[in-house]
């Protein structure tokens, strides 16, 4: 089992993955079958529940072969041949994550031996196709890196902050109108730096940035 850690460029505001699990795959090579599996993750929790609901729905496979890559600016991933010999299977699936160039994604390969050694060769041919297969039949999304504040300013001021939120197609996440207003909002990260400038032009409003 091995673990990287990758920086991305920070420059970059888009990335790619999945929105809901894969339909079921399946590749066969001389009576070995392999069924290959997609899931959107985010975070750790995710990824051991789908492994549990694929080892409960193939409770006699000889081998659940997966890769996971989780982040966005600060990637995470994992790979487990899962007693494959090493390097023919975790990683050749990890290897179609970084050619699609996903995230938050878990691939994983589950395989039915058929009774015929496939060889190391083999064995890279079949998890590689497996997972390839598998990221054809989801549906990839480009999603943008967005960044929340919050805004807190005067009840007079709502109109003059309204209209700046609308003009510039910023997301309002939600809203309280009292004598002190408070607003949050999600922009895209490229749009960032330009839009803050042109807030923190108003008077008496105060700009927090949300984890």
């Amino acid at each position: 089992m091995d673990i990287q850690q990758i920086n991305s460029n920070p420059l970059k505001d888009s990335y790619q993955s999945i929105d809901k699990p894969s339909k079921e795959t399946l590749i066969k090579d001389r009576n070995s079958k392999f069924f290959g599996y997609a899931f959107p993750v985010l975070n750790q929790d995710h990824i051991i529940k789908a492994l549990d609901i694929i080892k409960i729905k193939h409770p006699s496979a000889n081998h659940y072969c997966y890769a996971w890559q989780l982040g966005i600016e600060n990637k995470s991933s994992r790979y487990n041949d899962d007693g494959e010999p090493k390097h023919t299977a975790g990683i050749q699936i990890y290897g179609q994550i970084k050619a699609y160039e996903l995230t938050n994604i878990l691939l994983v390969s589950v395989r039915y031996f058929g009774g015929t050694k496939l060889g190391k060769a083999g064995l890279i041919k079949a998890y590689k196709n497996s997972a390839k297969i598998t990221i054809e039949n989801s549906t990839i999304l480009n999603k943008t890196i967005n960044v929340i504040y919050q805004l807190n300013y005067k009840y007079e001021l709502t109109n003059k902050v309204t209209n700046i939120l609308k003009e510039n197609n910023v997301k309002i996440i939600s809203q309280k109108f009292e004598i002190g207003c408070e607003c949050r909002i999600s922009i895209r990260k490229k749009d960032s730096e330009f839009f803050l400038k042109m807030i923190k032009n108003i008077h008496e409003i105060k700009i927090f940035k949300c984890d």
